[in-house]
């Protein structure tokens, strides 16, 4: 196996000093990670009063000022804020003339490339998109969970030595994604870890509606197991009735749903159908036992009990 060298020092970044435009979740903690590598934050804008005892609480005695002065004072500029938000700020920042020539702007949405840095390109900019596949509360131990995070990383080809730098810096590994792969490599991450929450979530209300007193400490070790299990092995990974083909047992778990929590019948049957699609594909699933566990699954989310 390979051991990682780390970055040639003539490859690492000058100490920047750094300004966030959106101090949600992401921002601050990435500007705080940047200063524990010698960068300098030097300010951050936000709206919500969430935001501001946000960055009072990461990045202290850090001024709060507005976008374009974020820009003014800034040789590296965080753009943290949601996805739909991202091409009309950078538009209106280059259109008002705060983009400056040669600073660096690295924006943290997964769904875009460098790409959408373009109008701040042609005022003189260095895009970078860096984004950390991780999920924050913005707080300090988000700082922590950076160690080992990936990062998605796209920028142009005489960028990439400074974006994987300062991904390096912040304790993070760089992925190189290719600009048309992003919205593919963003589906990836929402489907795995935002629809997890979900499941999850509707697991523990399924178990207290049971009478299970802490269904986080029954779910923790099996969810830990399945989430090793799945990431070492993929689909040998599948176990439980679908993968058995135990049309009875599912059958059952839709009168249940049907009966205690009809919202999340058709979330149950989806998930239960792409189960015995990739169980039928690997072998786990019987062909002889999917005719009648897909028939169960064939039914009307909204019909009667099977």
């Amino acid at each position: 196996m390979n051991t990682p060298h780390p970055p040639d020092p003539r490859d690492r970044p000058a100490r920047l000093s750094v300004g966030v435009v959106g101090a949600g979740r992401v921002g601050p903690v990435l500007a705080a990670s940047l200063q524990l590598a010698g960068h300098r934050p030097v300010a951050v804008s936000g709206v919500s009063e969430t935001s501001v005892r946000r960055a009072a609480r990461l990045l202290p005695d850090v001024p709060l000022v507005s976008p374009a002065e974020v820009l003014a004072r800034a040789d590296l500029v965080l753009l943290t804020v949601p996805d739909d938000a991202l091409p009309g700020l950078v538009e209106g920042l280059a259109d008002t003339g705060a983009v400056r020539p040669g600073q660096l702007i690295a924006h943290t949405s997964g769904r875009y490339g460098a790409k959408v840095l373009d109008p701040a390109l042609r005022a003189g900019a260095l895009p970078l998109a860096l984004h950390p596949a991780m999920t924050f509360t913005g707080t300090a131990v988000d700082v922590q969970r950076l160690a080992g995070c990936s990062f998605g990383v796209t920028a142009p080809d005489e960028l990439r030595m400074a974006a994987e730098a300062l991904v390096i810096e912040m304790g993070g590994e760089p992925e190189w994604i290719a600009e048309e792969s992003r919205p593919l490599y963003h589906a990836a991450l929402a489907l795995g870890a935002n629809h997890l929450v979900t499941l999850v979530a509707q697991a523990m209300e399924l178990l207290r509606e049971a009478g299970v007193a802490a269904p986080d400490r029954m779910l923790g070790p099996l969810l830990g197991a399945a989430l090793d299990n799945a990431l070492r092995s993929g689909d040998a990974a599948l176990t439980g009735p679908v993968a058995r083909g135990d049309a009875g047992t599912v059958a059952a778990h839709v009168t249940e749903l049907r009966a205690h929590a009809p919202g999340m019948v058709a979330g149950y049957l989806a998930m239960a159908r792409a189960t015995a699609d990739r169980a039928l594909a690997h072998g786990t699933l019987k062909p002889e036992l999917a005719e009648d566990l897909l028939g169960v699954l064939g039914g009307d989310p909204e019909g009667p009990a099977t």
